[in-house]
């Protein structure tokens, strides 16, 4: 083997050890995470939760943006990596950690002033709710200062590619969520109001025990910091142009999820957060992927190999689809059991559809994201940032005037497919431009792979659904058949040779 193909191979190892500890991570938690939901809604109730969902979504919309500028820090950590400077890099953390303290500034600035007056102005709040609602804003604002500050931290780790301290840690905060649902369960006092301070002190754990690993094991996170100006600047664009098109997007998110509240109540944002907690589980197999790719992407296309990077971003587009699929299938065919199997509460009237609803929305906006890393590795995203944000932030608008005209609440999820599906092209187009990017390569050699794993499972799953009655575990065996049609129909017309190669050596290895 020569040696650029032995670095290829050691590079390909690495991706494959790091999904597999994240994958580890994910079902460790997937299984906490559902008991855990399962408890808090039932203890919560319906208004309760909803007012959870509503309130805290102001206060997350802030955090979700706040992920994508993290992202950018990541960008910056892993680039300096890759040029082996121990003095950049720590440059480059201190830097990092004095943006997101100016960020956590704002944010608080924003939520203890304009959240305050929307909270008590705009929102459809039970009177008598009034004050643990207010409760919530607060104590959610002071888990988003916690979470911002050690994202740097996070950051460090995924840029050295620690994913098994990154599993066990996970793992670890898990653990503790479920500790407090078991007692809010049990507890006789305002359980909305002790759930989010509970969840405040098991963020300050968590986040302690990641800055701790950080301080142990990567020099460059150890006092004393440093700190450039012209560093600063730099990623401080950079961040504020990732914080505009991540802004664009929680706008269409959680901005429409208070147009819900405003013209719908709190029941139907109950409905809403059953639908986004589905989400949350589906992104979590997505993001580990992502988790494992984006390292290598970013710092082969910074690194001049180009062609490495192209090949990532479309594997990991076509894998992301695939992987999203298999888990979306299942809620497309049977929702209202597999919700009532999880969840065994009452559930709003609109749950199920707006789960199918919200997983076929993030099937259309997650599947392009290697592209987004790919512009994110190239670093001049000034026009990138600018042009995609003024097609996502028409969700807002269409959904508002929409509403006002008197159309159903499922109407919002409409507009965001159709502007995203938009979005994905602008996105394609620009990543021409930029970086030189083939969109023919992308349609051949991701886009159209992607269909392979669709037809054959459709067909699969609606045979079965005509044949079988509504069996309580029917979606179990759906899920199933589902998953062996796509595989084959993947395995016969989405792997390339040499993937198929792989996994038959892998196979034999076995």
């Amino acid at each position: 083997m020569s040696a650029p193909e032995s670095i290829l191979s050691e590079k390909s190892r690495r991706i494959a050890r790091n999904t597999l500890f994240l994958y580890a991570r994910m079902l460790v938690l997937l299984l906490i995470g559902l008991f855990t939901y399962r408890i808090v809604l039932r203890s919560l109730g319906i208004s309760d939760y909803g007012i959870y969902s509503a309130v805290g979504g102001v206060v997350t919309m802030s955090m979700l943006v706040m992920t994508t500028v993290s992202n950018a820090i990541s960008r910056y950590l892993m680039v300096a990596l890759g040029e082996g400077d121990a003095r950049r890099l720590k440059v480059v953390f201190g830097t990092s950690l004095a943006i997101m303290a100016g960020f956590c500034l704002l944010i608080l600035v924003l939520v203890e002033s304009a959240g305050l007056w929307y909270l008590h102005a705009k929102m459809s709040i039970p009177p008598e709710r009034m004050g643990a609602a207010a409760v919530v804003l607060h104590a959610s604002a002071l888990l988003l200062v916690v979470q911002l500050l050690t994202t740097p931290y996070l950051s460090l780790m995924t840029a050295h590619e620690r994913m098994d301290a990154y599993a066990y840690l996970g793992i670890l905060e898990a653990v503790l969520k479920l500790g407090v649902a078991l007692l809010i369960a049990f507890s006789a006092a305002d359980r909305l109001v002790l759930y989010v301070w509970l969840l405040l002190a098991v963020g300050l754990l968590s986040r302690a025990a990641y800055v701790a690993y950080a301080a142990v094991r990567f020099p460059e996170s150890r006092l004393p910091f440093r700190c450039e100006g012209v560093l600063m600047k730099e990623m401080g664009a950079f961040a504020g142009w990732n914080f505009l098109g991540s802004g664009s997007y929680m706008l269409g998110t959680q901005g429409v999820n208070q147009l819900m509240n405003v013209f719908f109540g709190v029941s139907v944002n109950a409905a809403r957060g059953i639908a986004d907690k589905v989400e949350q589980v589906v992104r979590q197999f997505a993001t580990n992927i992502a988790v494992a790719v984006n390292p290598p992407l970013v710092k082969s296309y910074v690194g001049g190999s180009k062609e490495y990077a192209f090949e990532l971003v479309c594997k990991g587009a076509k894998y992301y689809f695939w992987i999203l699929w298999v888990l979306t299938l299942p809620f497309l065919t049977d929702a209202p059991a597999i919700l009532r199997l999880w969840l065994g509460a009452e559930l709003p009237p609109e749950a199920a559809l707006f789960t199918r609803l919200t997983l076929l929305c993030f099937l259309v906006d997650f599947t392009p994201n290697t592209l987004v890393t790919l512009e994110q590795a190239h670093g001049k995203i000034r026009r990138f940032y600018l042009t995609t944000s003024a097609v996502t932030v028409l969700v807002f608008p269409l959904t508002w005037m929409l509403y006002r005209a008197g159309m159903p609440v499922w109407t919002a999820y409409f507009v965001f497919i159709s502007v995203y599906l938009l979005k994905d092209v602008v996105l394609l187009l620009i990543a021409r431009r930029d970086t030189g990017f083939s969109i023919r390569k992308f349609l051949r050699e991701a886009l159209l792979p992607m269909g392979s794993a669709v037809l054959p499972s459709l067909l699969a799953a609606g045979l079965l659904m005509l044949l079988l009655p509504p069996l309580a575990w029917r979606f179990l065996l759906v899920a199933l058949v589902g998953a062996l049609a796509a595989g084959l129909g993947v395995w016969w017309g989405g792997l390339t040779p040499g993937e198929k190669n792989f996994v038959r050596s892998k196979l034999v290895r076995k």
